[in-house]
């Protein structure tokens, strides 16, 4: 499974060495939640603040961004000009949704679908050719600390199987991707589930242990 760990749970006023401290640990994939205070009453960061982070860590880190925001359709190559590697979009905040995938594909970047807790699997599955990956929220998107949502459960299972029959007749691999109260507690069921990409966020940037000490104790219960 891969853990990517959500820098906004990380020390804002040293992002990237907070960033950095994952990337050492073993971590290469970084979540970039990234909130407009339209789509979601939240409000983080956009391309400058990326761009910066792609300047300070390098080629490396596979940078992840989750787009909560209204403007996708007409922002998005900022996104990718700033150094993403993937972009996830939400279902509701986008006239067209495939035409956008498609974009996003053609730029080289990895087009994701996100689907908040009562969003319908059915929205994912009718596009699930142009995806490189499926976006499931455990809690409601916009702020973090909130608890994980258990009725996802088939959800997630219902993506694992389309995903699966898909691979199957020679299409697409799909990352099946989680994020929302994961805990080292709970990370072993989903992986049962069928999930594939895990978003950490304050299991593993807290003031109890290190990143690399936290990452050691999911990679633990995975086992």
């Amino acid at each position: 499974m891969i853990i990517a760990p959500s820098i906004l749970t990380a020390d804002l006023a040293g992002l990237a060495v907070a960033c950095q401290e994952a990337v050492d640990a073993g971590l290469d994939w970084l979540h970039l939640d990234v909130m407009d205070g339209n789509f979601v009453p939240n409000l983080t960061f956009g391309p400058p603040v990326i761009k910066a982070l792609r300047s300070a860590l390098g080629d490396g880190p596979t940078f992840d961004a989750h787009l909560m925001i209204d403007n996708a359709e007409d922002s998005w190559e900022q996104y990718v000009d700033a150094g993403c590697d993937h972009l996830s979009i939400h279902v509701e905040a986008v006239s067209h949704l495939h035409r956008l995938l498609t974009a996003i594909r053609a730029r080289g970047c990895g087009a994701g679908v996100v689907l908040n807790p009562a969003t319908s699997v059915e929205a994912a599955l009718e596009v699930l050719p142009e995806c490189d990956m499926v976006l499931v929220m455990s809690v409601n998107p916009g702020f973090g600390g909130q608890s994980f949502i258990p009725t996802v459960e088939a959800k997630i299972r219902r993506l694992r199987e389309a995903i699966d029959a898909q691979v199957a007749a020679g299409g697409r691999p799909v990352q099946l991707q989680i994020d929302g109260g994961v805990k080292s507690h709970n990370i072993a069921m989903l992986s049962e589930w069928g999930v594939t990409n895990a978003v950490v966020g304050s299991g593993l940037f807290n003031d109890q242990a290190t990143v690399a000490d936290n990452l050691a104790t999911i990679n633990s219960a995975l086992q």
